[in-house]
C-alpha cells in the first residue's frame, strides 16, 4: 500500500509527499501516485488533526460553533490565515508579513479552477475574473469585517493581483499603475489611526475595474462615502487625524514647509494635539510621504495642482490654530494675525474679508442681507466648519480627479466588463459613539441584509421556486433593524432630518425625546427612559441603545443635530467660491449660492448613496471576503476566542455554512447547461431537438452523474459537488480540442484550395498586365533621362549668355541651387557676417537677401528687448560716451545697473514738492555740497526735473540752477565722486559756481547731461578744476592720487582731493 506524509508550504497547501521509494509525487496538491490514483488537495484529510480542514464544508460536525472556530484557531496556529466556506473566502489577519503574495503565487492560482488549490484570496480574484469572462456578467467582491480585520489590505492584494496576471500593453500598463497607486493616495488622505487600527479606512470606497474584451484592464471609477470629517477637527485619545498631515509636516522639504507656513513639530497644530497620538511605531510618515507624492505624478496630476492640494492641507492646519478673543460688546476678532495672513494666501483670499467671515454670519431678511457678529462659541464653530468642509469637499475633488485619470477614453469600443471591489468601514463599537458610527454601523446592517438576501434567503427561495426540497436554515433576518434606521417618516434617519429642519428650539434632547416618543415601543431600540432597571446603569441619560445584529451598541446625541444638518454659513461659502485656489473654486460652486432649496442632510444624502451602492451590488454577480480580526492589540499567533465568537456571529458565518451542506454548490438554467456542455454527448450533438429538461437528463446520463451528484429542478439543474462540475469542465476541454482540430482541418483544407486557384488565376493576369507596365516605364524614364541630360549640357554651353531657351533650364537649376543652400546656411546671429557667394545671374538678388536677412535679424534682436531696458541701455551709452577711458571709476560703475531715483517721495520734504509745482522730478540723490568760502561740508539734495537742477536742503530750495544758465560740468579723472556746476555770471540769481559731491557721480552726471541737454559740455580735468567762487573770484581744486579719499582745504586757500586710482589707463 501506498503510504503518505503530510507537508506544509507558505501558501497553507496540503501536500502529499511520496516516502524514499518514490512510489508517487505531488505537485501543486495534486497526488499521482504509481498505481494511477489521481488525489485532490480534500483527499490530504490526515493531518486535519492538526491543521484543520481548508473548507468549512468539509466539518464533520458543521452545525458546532465551537468546531468552526477550533478548525479556525488550528489553521490560524499554521499560520493559514484562509479558510473557505463553499466559494466564500474567510480571511484571518495575521497582523505579520507572509510570503504568500509573490508574483509565483499569482501564477499558481492563475486561471485554475476554485477547489484545485489552497484557500487564498488570489483564488477568489481568479474566480471572479475569470466568470467575468466565460460568462460575460459583471462581477463584484465585498469585502467585510470589523475595523482592522485586514479589508483594505484585501483590496491591494487583489488590485496587485489583476494588476501583474492580466493581459497588458503600454495603455493598459498606465491604467494598472494609475489604479494601483490611487491607494497609497486615498489612504493618506481617508485613513487615520483609531484605537484599532493604525491604517482606519475613515471612509468608504467602492471601485469598478473595467476590462475590455481581451480582459485587460482598461479603466477604474470609486465611488466614495461618509468621510469622517468630524476627525479633522477632534480626535479620541489615542488616535491621530487623517495620515496626510503628518506625512506632510514628516516629509516635506524644508522649503516648501517654510512656503507654507509649517514647522516639523506636529504638536503646533491644534488640529493634531487632541489624540496625543503624533508617532505610531507601525507608521512611517516619512516614506508614506513619499510614496504619496510618486503616486500622485503616476496618477497625473500637475505640479501646480498639487502645490494648490498642499496649500489646502496646510490651510486647513493653519485653520485650527486660529485664536478668537473678545472686543468690547462681546464681540469676538482673530488674535492670530500671523496665522491668518498664511491662511489668506495659502486659500487665495482677502484677509479682511476672511476676517469678517469668520466672524459674522450673513442673513437674509426679507430680502435684505445683515451681517450678524458671532460669539466665541459660535466663532470657533464656524471656523471647525469651514475646516471639515474644505477637507471634504478636497476629498471628493481628489477622489473624481482620480476617476478622470481612470476613465476609460476608447470611443470605438463602448463594451467592457465590470469587477467592483467594496471596501467600507467595518461595524464599530467604542466607548463614545456618535452620528459617524450611527451611520457606519447603518451601513454594515445593509451589507448583511444584502448578504441575507443574496446568500441565504436567495438560496431557499431559488431551491424552493425549483421545487428541490432540502433542509430549511433558520437565520436572523436583520430588515427589522433597517427599517428602525431608514423607514420613511417613522425612522431614526427621518426624526433626526424632521427635528433638524422643524422651527422652534430643536436640540439633541428633543430629539432623543422625539426618538421615545415614535420608535420607543420598538424591540430593537432603548433609552434611559424606556430601559428597565437593569439596564438603565449601562445607558446614559443622553443616550439610545440599538440592538444591531452584531450586538448592543450605545450612540450619544450630543453632536447628531449639528453633524447631520452640516451647514457652512452663506458668507463662507462666497470667500471659498472666490478663492484664486482652483481646487477650491471646483469644489465651492457658485451655483450653490443662487440655489434656495435647503441642501439634504448627511444622513440623507448617506441613506441615499447607501441605496445605490445596494443596486450597485445587486446588479452584479457577488463574492465574498469575510475579514476577521484575532485579537484586539494587533498581536501576530494571539487568537482571542471570545473576540472571534462575536465576528462569526455577525457576519453569518454559521448559517452560510449550514446552506452550503443543505444545498448544491452549483446551478445553471437548462439552456446554459446543455449549450456549454451539449459536445459531450453524441445524442445531444450538434443540436438537441426535444425538450431541454430531457436533454439534460440524457447528457448527465451519458457523462455517469451518480443521482446523489445533482437535482434537477424545473428550469435549472443542481450540481451538489464541485468535482462533478470540474470533471465535466475538463471533459469539455478535452473535447473542444479534439473538435477544434477536426473544425480547423476541414476549413483550412478548402480555405487553401479555394485561395490556391484564385490567386493562381489573378498572379497570371496581373503578370501579363504588369509586364507591359514596366516596359512602358523603363522607356518613358530612359526618353526623359535623355531629354534631361541633354538640356543640362546645353545650358552649360551656354551659360554665360543671355537668357535663351538653350540654357534656361540650367540657369534655373543654378539659381535653385544656390537658394536652397542659402536657405540651409543663413546667418544665425546679427554679428555673423558670413553668406555664400552667389553666382552671377543672382548677385543683386543676394545682395537684397542679404540685407533683408540683416535687418530681419536686427528687428527680431530689437523687438525681444523691453522698454526699461532699452532706456537702461541708453543711458549706458551716454555714460560711456561721457566717461569711458577717462575716469577712474566708470568700469566699476559698468555692471551696476543705473536706478530711477535714489530718494523716494518720503524723502522730500514736501514744502519742496510744491515749490516744484508742475516741475515733474526725474532724479533725486543725496549729494555733499562744499561751501564756495571754507569748503565746509554739508549734506544736501539734488534734484533734477525737466527745466532745472534744484539743490535741497530739508525743506528749503537753497538754489535753483536753470539748464539754460548751465554753462558746463567739471569733474576729476580720480575715483572721486566731486563735481563742479558752472553758471553763467550774466545770471544775477545765481551766487557761482556749486561744488557737490556724490557717492553715485557717473549715474548723477549722466543723468543730469541726458536731462539738460550738457553731453558735450561735461569736462573731465586731470589735475585741477577752477571754478567761479563769486563775481571775479575763482576758486581751485586740486587732485592727486592716494591710497584713500581724503577732500581737505589747503593753507593756499585751494580745495585738495586725494582719490585713490582704481584702474591704470
Amino acid at each position: 500500500m501506498m503510504e503518505l506524509k503530510i507537508q506544509l508550504i507558505p501558501t497553507g497547501e496540503i501536500i502529499l509527499s511520496p516516502e524514499k521509494c518514490m512510489d508517487s509525487y505531488c505537485y501543486n496538491c495534486k497526488v499521482v501516485s504509481s498505481d494511477g490514483v489521481h488525489g485532490m488537495m480534500e483527499s490530504a484529510l490526515t493531518a486535519r488533526d492538526r491543521v484543520g480542514v481548508q473548507d468549512f464544508v468539509l466539518l464533520e460536525n458543521y452545525t458546532s460553533e465551537a468546531a468552526f472556530i477550533e478548525n479556525l484557531r488550528k489553521r490560524f496556529k499554521e499560520n493559514l490565515i484562509y479558510t473557505y466556506i463553499g466559494s466564500v473566502l474567510v480571511s484571518v489577519n495575521p497582523y505579520k508579513d507572509m510570503e504568500i503574495y509573490t508574483k509565483n503565487h499569482m501564477e499558481r492560482y492563475r486561471g485554475v479552477n476554485f477547489y484545485e488549490v489552497s484557500p487564498h484570496i488570489y483564488a477568489v480574484a481568479d474566480n471572479s475574473y475569470r466568470s467575468m469572462r466565460t460568462e460575460r456578467k459583471d462581477q463584484c467582491l465585498l469585502i467585510s469585517g470589523e475595523s482592522g480585520a485586514g479589508k483594505t489590505e484585501a483590496s491591494k492584494k487583489i488590485l496587485q493581483y489583476y494588476a501583474v496576471t492580466c493581459p497588458a500593453s503600454e495603455q493598459v500598463q498606465t491604467v494598472k499603475d494609475r489604479l494601483l497607486q490611487s491607494n497609497p493616495v486615498l489612504e493618506a488622505f481617508g485613513n487615520a489611526k483609531t484605537l484599532r487600527n493604525d491604517n482606519s479606512s475613515r471612509f468608504g470606497k467602492y471601485m469598478d475595474i473595467q476590462f475590455d474584451f481581451k480582459g485587460a484592464p482598461v479603466g477604474g471609477h470609486i465611488l466614495n462615502y461618509l468621510l469622517e470629517k468630524s476627525r479633522v477637527v477632534h480626535q479620541n485619545h489615542g488616535e491621530r487625524n487623517f495620515h496626510i498631515f503628518y506625512q506632510l509636516i514628516e516629509g516635506g522639504e524644508e522649503d516648501q514647509l517654510r512656503h507654507l507656513g509649517l514647522d516639523r513639530n506636529p504638536q503646533q497644530y491644534q488640529y493634531l494635539v487632541k489624540g496625543n497620538c503624533p508617532k505610531v511605531s507601525s507608521i512611517n510618515d516619512r516614506s508614506d510621504w513619499k510614496a504619496v507624492r510618486k503616486a500622485l505624478t503616476v496618477i497625473g496630476f500637475s505640479d501646480g495642482e498639487v502645490e494648490e492640494l498642499l496649500n489646502i492641507i496646510a490651510s486647513v492646519l493653519h485653520l485650527g490654530n486660529l485664536q478668537y478673543g473678545e472686543e468690547e460688546g462681546s464681540n469676538v476678532c482673530i488674535t492670530s494675525d500671523t496665522q491668518l495672513k498664511y491662511l489668506s494666501r495659502l486659500i487665495g483670499v482677502n484677509g479682511s474679508v476672511l476676517t469678517e467671515a469668520l466672524t459674522h454670519k450673513k442673513i437674509i431678511a426679507k430680502g435684505e442681507e445683515l451681517m450678524s457678529p458671532l460669539n466665541l462659541e459660535q466663532a470657533s464653530s464656524a471656523r471647525d466648519a469651514l475646516a471639515k468642509a474644505v477637507y471634504g469637499r478636497t476629498f471628493t475633488w481628489l477622489v473624481n480627479k482620480i476617476n478622470a485619470s481612470l476613465a476609460y477614453t476608447d470611443d470605438s469600443s463602448k463594451h467592457y466588463s465590470v469587477i467592483g471591489l467594496l471596501d467600507i468601514y467595518g461595524f464599530e463599537v467604542f466607548q463614545h459613539n456618535s452620528f459617524e458610527q450611527f451611520c457606519i454601523n447603518y451601513c454594515n446592517e445593509k451589507l448583511q441584509q444584502l448578504f441575507i438576501e443574496l446568500t441565504l434567503k436567495s438560496e431557499q427561495e431559488e431551491y424552493e421556486a425549483e421545487g428541490i426540497t432540502w433542509e430549511p436554515v433558520q437565520y436572523f433576518n436583520n430588515k427589522i433593524i433597517c427599517d428602525l434606521v431608514e423607514e420613511k417618516f417613522k425612522g431614526i434617519i427621518s426624526i433626526l432630518d424632521e427635528e433638524c429642519l422643524r422651527p422652534g428650539d430643536a436640540s439633541d434632547v428633543t430629539f432623543l425625546e422625539k426618538l421615545e416618543d415614535t420608535v420607543g415601543g420598538h424591540p430593537h431600540f432603548i433609552t434611559h427612559k424606556l430601559a428597565d432597571g437593569k439596564t438603565r446603569k449601562a445607558v446614559g441619560r443622553e443616550e439610545f441603545r440599538l440592538l444591531h445584529y452584531a450586538g448592543e451598541v450605545n450612540y450619544n446625541v450630543n453632536g447628531f443635530l449639528d453633524k447631520n444638518n452640516d451647514l457652512l454659513f452663506r458668507n463662507l461659502k462666497e470667500i471659498m467660491c472666490g478663492s484664486e485656489n482652483k481646487i477650491l473654486t471646483q469644489c465651492f460652486d457658485r451655483e450653490e449660492l443662487s440655489d434656495k432649496k435647503r441642501p439634504d442632510t448627511a444622513a440623507t444624502q448617506f441613506k441615499a448613496s447607501l441605496a445605490k451602492l445596494m443596486e450597485i451590488l445587486v446588479s452584479k454577480e457577488p463574492s465574498y471576503v469575510r475579514c476577521i480580526k484575532p485579537n484586539d492589540s494587533k498581536q501576530a499567533a494571539r487568537f482571542d476566542e471570545v473576540l472571534i465568537r462575536h465576528q462569526v456571529k455577525y457576519l453569518g458565518l454559521m448559517e452560510n455554512l449550514r446552506v452550503r451542506r443543505a444545498g448544491f454548490a452549483y446551478r445553471r438554467r437548462y439552456e446554459v447547461f446543455l449549450q456549454r456542455y451539449k459536445s459531450l454527448c453524441p445524442d445531444t450533438w450538434p443540436n438537441w431537438q426535444g425538450k431541454l429538461p430531457e436533454g439534460v437528463s440524457t447528457l448527465v446520463k451519458h457523462l455517469g452523474y451518480k443521482p446523489e451528484e445533482y437535482k434537477l429542478g424545473r428550469s435549472k439543474i443542481f450540481i451538489r459537488f464541485p468535482k462533478t462540475l470540474f470533471a465535466t469542465e475538463d471533459a469539455l476541454e478535452t473535447r473542444k480540442h479534439s473538435l477544434a482540430t477536426k473544425l480547423q482541418a476541414s476549413w483550412r483544407g478548402a480555405n487553401q484550395k479555394a485561395k490556391f486557384r484564385k490567386l493562381r488565376n489573378s498572379a497570371i493576369l496581373i503578370q501579363a498586365w504588369w509586364r507591359g507596365i514596366l516596359a512602358k516605364r523603363t522607356a518613358r524614364r530612359r526618353r526623359e533621362a535623355a531629354d534631361t541630360i541633354r538640356r543640362f549640357i546645353k545650358g552649360f554651353i551656354f551659360r554665360h549668355k543671355e537668357r535663351c531657351p538653350e540654357n534656361e533650364y540650367f540657369l534655373d537649376y543654378v539659381r535653385y541651387s544656390f537658394l536652397m543652400g542659402l536657405r540651409r546656411n543663413l546667418p544665425k546671429t546679427v554679428l555673423d557676417k558670413s553668406w555664400p557667394t552667389p553666382p552671377a545671374a543672382l548677385i543683386e538678388a543676394s545682395e537684397n537677401l542679404r540685407k533683408l536677412c540683416m535687418q530681419n535679424m536686427v528687428w527680431s534682436y530689437c523687438k525681444k528687448i523691453s522698454p526699461e531696458w532699452k532706456h537702461q541701455m541708453e543711458q549706458k551709452m551716454v555714460a560711456s560716451e561721457i566717461f569711458k577711458d577717462k575716469k577712474d571709476n566708470y568700469p566699476q560703475s559698468v555692471p551696476k545697473l543705473f536706478v530711477s531715483t535714489r530718494l523716494n517721495g518720503e524723502d522730500i520734504n514736501t514744502k519742496v514738492l510744491q515749490v516744484l509745482g508742475t516741475d515733474k522730478m526725474k532724479y533725486a540723490v543725496p549729494v555733499t555740497k562744499y561751501d564756495r568760502k571754507g569748503y565746509k561740508a554739508r549734506p544736501r539734495q539734488l534734484l533734477l526735473t525737466a527745466n532745472s537742477a534744484v539743490i535741497v536742503e530739508e525743506a528749503k530750495v537753497k538754489q535753483q540752477i536753470g539748464y539754460g544758465v548751465l554753462k558746463g560740468i567739471s569733474v576729476s579723472s580720480l575715483s572721486d565722486g566731486l563735481f563742479v556746476l558752472h553758471v553763467a555770471s550774466e545770471d544775477n540769481k545765481q551766487k557761482g559756481d556749486v561744488v557737490l559731491q556724490s557717492e553715485h557721480v557717473i549715474e548723477t552726471l549722466t543723468k543730469m547731461a541726458i536731462c539738460a541737454n550738457k553731453i558735450e559740455n561735461i569736462n573731465i580735468n586731470q589735475a585741477s578744476i577752477m571754478f567761479s567762487v563769486a563775481q571775479g573770484k575763482e576758486g581751485i581744486i586740486d587732485f592727486t592720487p592716494g591710497s584713500e579719499l581724503l577732500v581737505v582745504k589747503t593753507k593756499n586757500g585751494h580745495l585738495s582731493v586725494t582719490a585713490p586710482r582704481l584702474n591704470s589707463r
